[in-house]
């Protein structure tokens, strides 16, 4: 009678599959992260030059924040003046990469003193 010898062929191949799915969702994990950074990032650029363009020009603010992001991203800017500041707050939707994520939206706000020589003054 002929005894059959175990061999581990194949197991590797097993395990290396088995740890695929984690590798990805880690993968997708940190794609994820870094887009919900460059959103940010977006976020505060478009609220930055919103409020310097307004505080400048008086004018055009809203304009200017979105047009300092990229297109695609949808970003909506407010801008609201007083006789001495000028705020923007522009808001982004982060888009999920990994589904079922719920994220909140992306959103800055950004404060200069209103130069506009043509406002009121107190």
């Amino acid at each position: 009678m002929k005894r059959r010898i175990r061999s581990d062929r194949g197991q590797v191949a097993l395990e290396y599959i088995g740890f695929i799915p984690i590798l990805l969702f880690v993968a997708l994990c940190g794609i994820q992260l870094g887009w919900i950074a460059y959103v940010h990032e977006q976020a505060d650029t478009a609220a930055r030059t919103a409020a310097r363009v307004e505080a400048r020009n008086g004018r055009g603010g809203e304009a200017a924040g979105v047009a300092a992001v990229r297109e695609g991203l949808g970003a909506r800017v407010n801008v609201t003046k007083t006789d001495d500041a000028v705020t923007a707050v522009a808001t982004i939707h982060i888009n999920a990469i990994i589904p079922g994520l719920d994220i909140a939206d992306a959103k800055a706000t950004a404060v200069m003193p209103n130069d506009d020589p043509k406002g009121p003054r107190p």
